[in-house]
């Protein structure tokens, strides 16, 4: 695959504002809205198969919008496809709203405005579908735009491991094995999206998304709190420990690695901040519900690769070293 960005090879303060200008205005042309405290962690990486792009990324957490203005700079009629690996993820398109989450995909039209929510970081395969090529697949003549495709079994399934093989192996092939791929795979997807729909509601899904963010919430709220355990998240939201986990599922996160993560994360934030100086390490880390120093320490070290008295005074923290980077008010 052709490497279009990727974060770690830019100092850290460049890495946001490379992304909106390299990515966002010239590659994708959309507007692209990230928190300003972020250290933006993510990679865009392409394949060329006849005339389907797939794209594997990596994105942290922001709103992506593509406007009318920016239409008329787009020269391609096509249709997107979004395979989540990891993470949650919104567009709105039309009136419709179309949930992203690994074992759920959805088809859109480059074409009209648009806007994609990602709360967290977000894992995912991108393709980018001629418009007629692929309507023709249909017999109605056109996909169904407002339907999601279920990519946890049967066609789907095999779509996304599909998109996974041609990532990894396409590079050494010659291009008229590309193209043909590329054909196999408009081929498996129209299928797919053909095939039984996925039966589960959207209102339920959402539901549990609002819930899950409502949790989040909570738990950031009450980071500092040394006795702030899963029963008591479950009890003060109203639900049973059981569906507590169960609302983590989808990010590939439990609840309580997503809680130590924020706590660590909170806890960079206060030892890079030149107002939080004249704390300790020590204090900062019992402050964040860290109840052993040397503990703390450890956990730090293993998240962001820097120990703790490394980041004193710094103005912008590293990216996380394996894990999902969520903001206080979204969701995995």
């Amino acid at each position: 695959m052709q490497t279009i960005f990727d974060s770690k090879t830019l100092p850290v303060a460049k890495r946001r504002e490379a992304w909106q200008d390299a990515i966002c205005e010239i590659y994708l042309r959309v507007d692209c809205a990230i928190k300003p405290q972020t250290d933006y962690d993510g990679f865009v990486r392409e394949t060329r198969l006849g005339g389907i792009t797939l794209t594997d990324t990596l994105g942290s957490p922001q709103i992506v919008q593509r406007h009318k203005r920016h239409i008329a700079r787009i020269e391609k009629d096509c249709y997107y496809m979004g395979l989540v690996q990891r993470g949650i993820g919104q567009i709105r398109q039309a009136g419709s709203l179309l949930t992203l989450h690994p074992g759920r995909g959805a088809l859109y039209y480059a074409s009209e405005p648009y806007e994609i929510r990602c709360d967290d970081t977000m894992h995912c395969f991108w393709i980018e579908i001629p418009r007629q090529v692929f309507a023709d697949r249909f017999d109605s003549g056109h996909p169904p735009l407002t339907a999601h495709l279920n990519s946890s079994r049967g066609l789907g399934r095999i779509a996304v491991e599909f998109c996974g093989a041609l990532i990894s192996e396409t590079a050494s092939l010659d291009p008229q094995t590309r193209e043909r791929l590329g054909e196999q795979l408009m081929d498996i997807l129209a299928l797919a999206m053909s095939a039984e729909p996925d039966r589960q509601p959207a209102d339920e899904f959402n539901l549990k998304l609002a819930r899950l963010r409502s949790v989040k919430s909570y738990i950031e709220a009450h980071l500092s709190d040394p006795d702030l355990t899963l029963r008591r998240i479950a009890a003060q939201n109203g639900i049973s420990l059981r569906y507590l986990h169960q609302l983590f599922r989808p990010t590939n996160m439990s609840v309580t690695e997503w809680l130590r993560l924020r706590r660590l994360q909170h806890s960079y934030d206060l030892l890079a901040s030149p107002r939080h100086a004249a704390r300790s390490i020590t204090e900062i880390a019992y402050s964040m519900g860290f109840s052993s120093s040397s503990h703390f320490s450890n956990l730090f070290r293993a998240e962001f690769g820097v120990r703790p008295s490394d980041v004193r005074g710094t103005a912008f923290p590293p990216g996380p070293s394996s894990k999902a980077s969520p903001i206080a008010d979204g969701t995995a």
